[in-house]
């Protein structure tokens, strides 16, 4: 069976420095052509699209990037707020997590990595010559779990839902399913004799396709 391979479409009116320096916008079609999956391309084109107008403002051309800039440039994200709701439904705003300031720096340095190998800068900025520790340090957190109260919490309320999302809570958390991935099963992707999903490449996040079991009680 030959394996399906999509290319998304880059939304180029979202991205418009992005859209209107050649550099730019040949890199982000090439990641598009990579066949990456929607989300991370918009991912890629929105923080490329702030970091071209940073340097912009900065009147910095990208040959002359150096480690300074990028944490001028880092600087000048953490001073972004972001808008957060509370529980008690008071808005409140918090600074960027780390996560996407790592995700930020993932862009940029990418971004580079293609700069040098085109031959329009001598080196990468993010990439030291020799080892040494990231501008930022990454932070790793342990996931949250529901208490037993909080679970029979959401069992309660599960159970005033449709079967359609019992049946799309159950497999999600059976097979730890993401969002797209249980959104996007399809009846042939269902073998109830083995008790197996077929998870296809084309909605995971890694592009791999993988088969995973679910309980009897599911």
């Amino acid at each position: 069976m030959a394996l399906e391979f999509s290319i998304c479409e880059v939304r180029w009116e979202r991205y418009r420095r992005v859209s209107e320096n050649p550099h730019t916008r040949e890199w982000l079609k090439f990641q598009a052509a990579r066949g990456l999956a929607a989300n991370t391309i918009e991912a890629y084109g929105r923080d490329l699209d702030r970091y071209l107008g940073f340097l912009e403002t900065e009147n910095i051309p990208f040959h002359s990037v150096i480690r300074p800039t990028i944490g001028a440039y880092i600087r000048s994200i953490t001073q972004l707020e972001v808008p957060r709701v509370s529980r008690k439904g008071m808005e409140a705003r918090s600074a960027l997590a780390n996560a996407t300031l790592q995700q930020h720096l993932t862009v940029v340095r990418l971004f580079h990595d293609f700069l040098v190998e085109e031959r329009v800068c001598a080196r990468n900025p993010l990439r030291p010559l020799i080892g040494g520790r990231g501008l930022i340090q990454r932070h790793h957190r342990l996931p949250w779990i529901p208490s037993e109260e909080e679970w029979q919490n959401i069992l309660q309320v599960c159970k005033q839902e449709p079967l359609r999302n019992r049946v799309m809570l159950a497999m999600s958390y059976d097979a730890a399913l993401r969002r797209e991935e249980i959104c996007s099963l399809e009846v042939a992707d269902i073998d109830p004799a083995h008790r197996l999903l077929r998870i296809r490449l084309e909605v995971t996040k890694n592009r791999r396709e993988r088969v995973v079991p679910y309980s009897l009680a599911t």
